[in-house]
Protein backbone atom coordinates (compact mmCIF):
# COMPACT_ATOMS: atom_id res chain seq x y z
CA UNK A 1 0.00 0.00 0.00
CA UNK A 2 1.34 3.43 -0.89
CA UNK A 3 1.27 6.57 1.20
CA UNK A 4 -1.75 7.97 -0.63
CA UNK A 5 -4.01 4.97 -1.30
CA UNK A 6 -7.71 5.20 -0.56
CA UNK A 7 -8.77 4.43 3.01
CA UNK A 8 -10.34 0.97 3.37
CA UNK A 9 -12.96 1.00 6.12
CA UNK A 10 -12.72 -2.80 6.45
CA UNK A 11 -9.27 -2.68 8.07
CA UNK A 12 -9.04 -4.29 11.52
CA UNK A 13 -8.83 -0.97 13.40
CA UNK A 14 -11.91 0.41 11.66
CA UNK A 15 -13.72 -2.79 12.64
CA UNK A 16 -12.54 -2.44 16.25
CA UNK A 17 -13.64 1.21 16.30
CA UNK A 18 -17.12 0.14 15.12
CA UNK A 19 -17.27 -2.57 17.80
CA UNK A 20 -17.25 -5.39 15.24
CA UNK A 21 -14.01 -6.97 16.49
CA UNK A 22 -12.92 -7.58 20.09
CA UNK A 23 -10.01 -5.81 21.71
CA UNK A 24 -8.40 -5.24 25.10
CA UNK A 25 -9.48 -1.61 25.54
CA UNK A 26 -7.34 0.64 27.70
CA UNK A 27 -8.94 4.05 27.16
CA UNK A 28 -11.17 5.98 24.81
CA UNK A 29 -12.31 9.54 24.28
CA UNK A 30 -14.01 11.45 21.48
CA UNK A 31 -10.89 11.46 19.31
CA UNK A 32 -8.93 8.31 20.15
CA UNK A 33 -9.11 4.68 21.17
CA UNK A 34 -6.27 2.99 23.06
CA UNK A 35 -5.98 -0.80 22.94
CA UNK A 36 -3.42 -3.41 23.84
CA UNK A 37 -1.60 -4.72 20.77
CA UNK A 38 -2.86 -8.29 20.22
CA UNK A 39 0.57 -9.12 18.73
CA UNK A 40 2.79 -7.29 21.23
CA UNK A 41 6.48 -6.71 20.83
CA UNK A 42 6.79 -6.30 24.59
CA UNK A 43 4.68 -6.69 27.74
CA UNK A 44 2.37 -3.65 27.83
CA UNK A 45 2.55 -2.71 24.12
CA UNK A 46 -0.32 -0.27 23.44
CA UNK A 47 -1.77 1.19 20.25
CA UNK A 48 -3.29 4.67 20.07
CA UNK A 49 -5.77 4.90 17.21
CA UNK A 50 -7.44 8.11 16.05
CA UNK A 51 -11.18 7.69 15.47
CA UNK A 52 -11.20 9.55 12.17
CA UNK A 53 -10.43 7.58 9.01
CA UNK A 54 -6.86 8.11 7.83
CA UNK A 55 -4.41 5.61 6.39
CA UNK A 56 -1.32 7.22 7.92
CA UNK A 57 -0.05 10.33 9.70
CA UNK A 58 0.07 12.28 6.43
CA UNK A 59 -3.73 12.08 6.28
CA UNK A 60 -4.66 12.96 9.87
CA UNK A 61 -6.46 16.29 10.09
CA UNK A 62 -4.15 18.92 11.64
CA UNK A 63 -6.64 19.65 14.44
CA UNK A 64 -6.52 15.94 15.41
CA UNK A 65 -2.71 15.63 15.62
CA UNK A 66 -2.53 17.40 18.99
CA UNK A 67 -5.26 15.21 20.46
CA UNK A 68 -3.61 12.07 19.12
CA UNK A 69 -0.19 12.86 20.55
CA UNK A 70 -1.66 14.19 23.78
CA UNK A 71 -3.16 10.74 24.25
CA UNK A 72 0.14 9.11 23.26
CA UNK A 73 1.92 11.06 26.00
CA UNK A 74 -0.72 10.23 28.62
CA UNK A 75 -0.56 6.53 27.74
CA UNK A 76 3.26 6.49 27.85
CA UNK A 77 3.14 8.10 31.30
CA UNK A 78 0.54 5.57 32.51
CA UNK A 79 2.56 2.65 31.09
CA UNK A 80 5.65 3.93 32.91
CA UNK A 81 3.83 4.20 36.23
CA UNK A 82 1.88 0.95 35.92
CA UNK A 83 4.53 -1.36 34.47
CA UNK A 84 7.86 0.22 35.49
CA UNK A 85 9.70 -0.39 32.19
CA UNK A 86 13.31 0.70 31.80
CA UNK A 87 12.44 2.63 28.63
CA UNK A 88 9.56 3.35 26.27
CA UNK A 89 9.58 3.35 22.47
CA UNK A 90 7.00 5.53 20.71
CA UNK A 91 6.81 4.74 17.02
CA UNK A 92 4.52 5.21 14.06
CA UNK A 93 4.81 3.71 10.55
CA UNK A 94 3.66 5.31 7.28
CA UNK A 95 3.27 3.02 4.27
CA UNK A 96 4.15 -0.63 3.77
CA UNK A 97 7.83 0.06 2.95
CA UNK A 98 8.12 1.76 6.36
CA UNK A 99 6.67 -1.27 8.15
CA UNK A 100 2.98 -0.31 8.35
CA UNK A 101 0.78 -3.42 8.29
CA UNK A 102 -2.63 -1.97 9.24
CA UNK A 103 -3.58 0.97 7.06
CA UNK A 104 -5.36 3.08 9.64
CA UNK A 105 -3.14 5.59 11.44
CA UNK A 106 -1.91 4.33 14.80
CA UNK A 107 0.93 5.00 17.21
CA UNK A 108 2.77 2.30 19.16
CA UNK A 109 3.79 2.77 22.81
CA UNK A 110 6.18 -0.09 23.53
CA UNK A 111 7.67 -0.59 26.99
CA UNK A 112 11.28 -1.78 26.99
CA UNK A 113 12.74 -3.90 29.74
CA UNK A 114 16.49 -4.17 30.28
CA UNK A 115 17.84 -7.48 28.94
CA UNK A 116 14.60 -8.43 27.10
CA UNK A 117 14.59 -8.43 23.31
CA UNK A 118 11.61 -7.04 21.43
CA UNK A 119 9.33 -9.50 19.70
CA UNK A 120 8.80 -9.13 15.97
CA UNK A 121 6.28 -6.59 14.65
CA UNK A 122 3.03 -8.53 14.20
CA UNK A 123 4.61 -11.68 15.66
CA UNK A 124 2.89 -14.03 18.10
CA UNK A 125 -0.65 -13.39 19.36
CA UNK A 126 -0.87 -12.69 23.10
CA UNK A 127 -3.17 -14.30 25.65
CA UNK A 128 -6.34 -12.15 25.82
CA UNK A 129 -6.70 -12.57 29.60
CA UNK A 130 -3.16 -11.24 30.11
CA UNK A 131 -3.89 -8.32 27.76
CA UNK A 132 -7.06 -7.48 29.72
CA UNK A 133 -5.07 -7.51 32.99
CA UNK A 134 -2.42 -5.20 31.54
CA UNK A 135 -5.13 -2.93 30.09
CA UNK A 136 -6.68 -2.61 33.55
CA UNK A 137 -3.33 -1.77 35.17
CA UNK A 138 -2.70 0.99 32.63
CA UNK A 139 -6.32 2.20 32.78
CA UNK A 140 -6.03 2.51 36.58
CA UNK A 141 -3.15 4.94 36.10
CA UNK A 142 -4.99 6.91 33.42
CA UNK A 143 -7.98 7.33 35.72
CA UNK A 144 -5.95 8.89 38.54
Amino acid sequence: MTLHDTYNDENIFAQILRGEMPCAKVYEDAGTLVIMDAFPQSRGHCLIIPRGPSINLLHVKPKDIGRLFGTVQRVAQAVETALKPDGIVVTQFNGAPAGQTVFHTHVHVIPRYEGQALGGHGGEMANMDELQTLAQQIRNELEK
